[in-house]
């Protein structure tokens, strides 16, 4: 029988531990009003913090839209036909350009690059600067990149 009382005792207080929460509102200064009568802090405006909140998703919503449709609106850029002359991109075109074109060795010790970055350089040199790049190996082993005709 204590138990019963103990028990309906607790739920009666969780029951109003859980209305306190659900009556309290969230003001316009951020603090919690405790609103059972309807009655808020001084300078607690509720409805205002709610409306400010919504102008700035509105204002940020519109920052989106206006940012994608410069974008869409913005020119296709025009493709660089050939790098600056005094570049190492320059340097490789010219030597794959010649008619026994050049190897990766070569390549590697004109530009003081790493063999990665030459094959890299020559794998998006085609679609950047318009050339189709030929690659072949020697009599030797070695590999010889050229410009095709």
């Amino acid at each position: 029988m204590r138990e019963a009382s103990a028990e309906k005792d607790d739920q009666k207080h969780h029951d109003e531990r859980r209305n306190q929460r659900q009556s309290r509102r969230r003001c316009g200064t951020g603090r919690d009003s405790c609103a059972g009568e309807g009655s808020l802090e001084e300078g607690c405006q509720p409805e205002e913090g709610r409306a400010q909140s919504q102008e700035k998703r509105q204002a940020a919503a519109s920052k989106k839209e206006a940012k994608a449709s410069k974008k869409a609106a913005r020119p296709a850029q025009a493709k660089a036909t050939a790098p600056r002359p005094e570049s190492k991109g320059a340097k490789i075109l010219e030597m794959i350009g010649r008619a026994k074109g050049a190897t990766l060795a070569e390549i590697m010790k004109a530009t003081d690059w790493q063999a990665h970055s030459v094959r890299g350089f020559i794998s998006t040199a085609g679609k950047k600067h318009n050339v189709k790049i030929e690659s072949s190996k020697n009599e030797a082993g070695d590999r010889v990149y050229k410009i095709a005709k």
